[in-house]
């Protein structure tokens, strides 16, 4: 059984041992909360793990949360990776709830930019005074297994820092991908995308 069908807690030892500690990486390098999302068959995403280390005032969630997963940031990112039509695409996004709605244009738009980013954002619109940043471990077709957020209150990090944020939740859904799944370390879920399952090698920096 795949770590698709299992929460967290119920993970190999090795296999947890190896993502909490970049969860708390991620945390404490950007002073956020960060989950990491399962994505079910039945399109929907449950929250298997968070760790915060904040040192300001911190937002929380609790386990076992469940979203659907086309909304907030991981939603962008999901939808990007299921490419579907625009009005496939529309017929989701109106069965969707949020506290702030975006436009479908806008919605589309951030799609699009995640589909060339690997990572999206959500300012406020899924959940009213909280800005998330967002990337997905995939499997080696592609699949989306896993996703990543990073979760702050509004005005508390500046969209320099969150735009580092995202871009550093993609690495490291990259790097996830690798070790639980094999696929190509460092190789960006938008370009192997791009180039239609064929792994396009990127350097990258430093070892974890």
């Amino acid at each position: 059984m795949g770590v698709l069908e299992l929460s967290l807690p119920l993970l190999g030892a090795n296999q947890a041992d190896l993502i909490r500690p970049e969860l708390r990486r991620l945390s404490d390098e950007h002073n956020s909360l960060i989950c990491l999302w399962q994505i079910t068959e039945g399109e929907r995403i449950v929250l298997v793990d968070r760790v915060s280390t904040a040192r300001t005032v911190r937002v929380d969630m609790s386990d076992g949360s469940r979203l659907p997963t086309y909304v907030g940031a991981i939603g962008r990112c999901y939808a990007a990776l299921r490419n579907l039509p625009r009005d496939k695409l529309k017929t989701h996004f109106d069965m969707l709830q949020w506290q702030a709605p975006p436009s479908f244009d806008a919605y589309a738009a951030d799609v699009e930019k995640a589909r060339r980013d690997g990572y999206a954002f959500d300012f406020g619109q899924l959940f009213i005074g909280l800005e998330i940043a967002a990337a997905i471990v995939t499997d080696p077709t592609g699949k989306p297994r896993l996703g990543i957020s990073g979760i702050s209150i509004a005005g508390q990090l500046s969209r320099e820092v969150i735009e580092r944020l995202g871009m550093d939740l993609r690495d490291s859904a990259d790097w996830i991908s690798e070790a639980l799944f094999g696929v190509s370390r460092g190789v960006r879920q938008s370009e192997r995308r791009l180039a239609g399952g064929s792994p396009v090698p990127r350097s990258r920096g430093g070892s974890r």
